[in-house]
């Protein structure tokens, strides 16, 4: 049977650990790796699975997230079936109030599932760095005949009070659901680590609808998928916990490992942007057969330029988008975005530069992360002397400095007349 499935991606959140990166930009619309945004991890995920109709709810400082989903995600009209298309936030409840939470944020918008009339709804976060197969976890719903499942990896039980924790029986019948809880129960024989949520979900059509319209009428409910619904689908209904250390990527190594991250902080999204460097790094962007997409950018080559004592234009250990030119100077482990400009006798080490970013001469930065557009005199000294630091930009507990971007200058084109 070819199955109808239906995506919806939630891309409203605040990122509010991400500060000031979110300052004016929704968190899955923070630059990664270059040239890419965190949306475009499960985007792309869902184009490479073969799902082509998905909703994008955004709802919080949403300007950039649909500026980019525009210019290189939105399609639609050559098929029905085939389309990308993001949703500001309705205001459909009975208060016309914003999404109060992720349950609350599909049912606001229960009318597109409504029309679309699928088998399967797949509802998938925007705001973690991993690439998935998604067909393979519509396989498993399938094989278990499951009315709802969860995607599910472990993590260090620290960490148990940032996730929903699952208690999963060998089949993988969620038999508990623990929501943020530090003292939820850790894995079967391995005491330091918990089964948690990815916060990425596959409902049958049938049962979704008929959850997200109980818990609407539910006064009591604070209508978000991991307090709610899924505790209250527990011995219910056959709910299923994914394991994602058993998916495969077509195209990677026989043995290669399953890599996620959640960068819900500062200090995570600099360490997942540092994986990047390694001569083999875990995140495999360069596997043809699973590509991560993006907006389409007309930038030229990256260009290094100078072979003079002092004056060498060359990088090292780094990623390195389009459009950039080392001029003289030296770039070593780090992630430069489009259009950056580091001039003659400049050092970038350690850190992350995002779109446009002009580094002056002889001036120095060091783990820190730079937000577009922003220019850095010659001479100055970033991530050397972090009581001055302060002073200046958000330094983060570990050391890592991050600068603020401004506003690009838009130009209003003119008419002759």
């Amino acid at each position: 049977m070819q199955l109808r499935v239906l995506a919806f991606v939630l891309a409203g959140g605040k990122g509010t650990r991400l500060y000031p990166l979110t300052k004016e930009r929704a968190k899955p619309a923070v630059p990664f790796g270059g040239q890419y945004r965190i949306v475009d991890f499960v985007l792309s995920n869902l184009v490479n699975s073969g799902i082509y109709s998905s909703y994008v709810l955004i709802q919080f400082k949403s300007q950039s997230l649909l500026q980019h989903i525009r210019e290189g995600w939105e399609s639609g009209g050559f098929l029905k079936s085939h389309f990308i298309i993001p949703v500001p936030a309705q205001m459909r409840s009975p208060g016309e109030t914003w999404y109060r939470g992720t349950a609350d944020a599909i049912f606001q918008n229960i009318n597109l599932i409504e029309q679309a009339d699928p088998h399967v709804v797949a509802i998938f976060g925007a705001d973690h760095i991993y690439r998935m197969n998604i067909r393979e976890m519509i396989e498993f719903h399938e094989q278990k005949r499951a009315q709802a499942t969860v995607a599910a990896i472990p993590v260090d039980k620290q960490f148990a009070s940032e996730f929903g924790v699952i208690e999963a029986g060998d089949d993988g019948r969620i038999l508990g659901f623990h929501e943020k809880n530090p003292d939820a129960p850790t894995m079967p024989g391995d005491p330091n680590q918990v089964y948690a949520s990815m916060g990425n979900y596959i409902f049958s059509t049938g049962l979704l609808l008929r959850e997200l319209y109980a818990d609407a009428a539910n006064e009591n409910s604070s209508h978000d998928f991991g307090r709610d619904i899924l505790p209250g689908l527990v011995g219910k209904s056959e709910l299923f916990a994914y394991d994602f250390q058993t998916n495969r990527i077509p195209g990677d190594p026989a043995g290669s490992s399953n890599y996620w991250r959640d960068v819900g902080t500062i200090d995570a999204y600099y360490d997942a942007s540092m994986d990047l460097r390694a001569v083999s790094p875990e995140l495999n962007l360069y596997n043809r057969q699973w590509p991560l997409r993006t907006a389409g950018y007309p930038d030229p080559p990256a260009k290094f330029i100078f072979d003079e004592d002092g004056r060498r234009g060359h990088s090292v250990d780094s990623v390195i988008a389009g459009g950039t030119i080392l001029s003289g100077g030296g770039v070593k482990n780090s992630v430069l975005g489009r259009g950056v400009r580091v001039h003659s006798g400049a050092q970038v080490e350690d850190s992350i530069l995002f779109d446009n970013c002009d580094i002056g001469r002889r001036a120095k930065v060091r783990r820190a992360i730079l937000d577009k557009n922003v220019r850095i005199p010659p001479d100055t000294e970033i991530g050397y002397d972090l009581e001055k630091d302060r002073k200046l930009y958000h330094v983060t507990e570990s050391g890592i400095v991050v600068v603020e971007g401004h506003r690009s200058h838009v130009e209003v084109a003119t008419m002759q007349i």
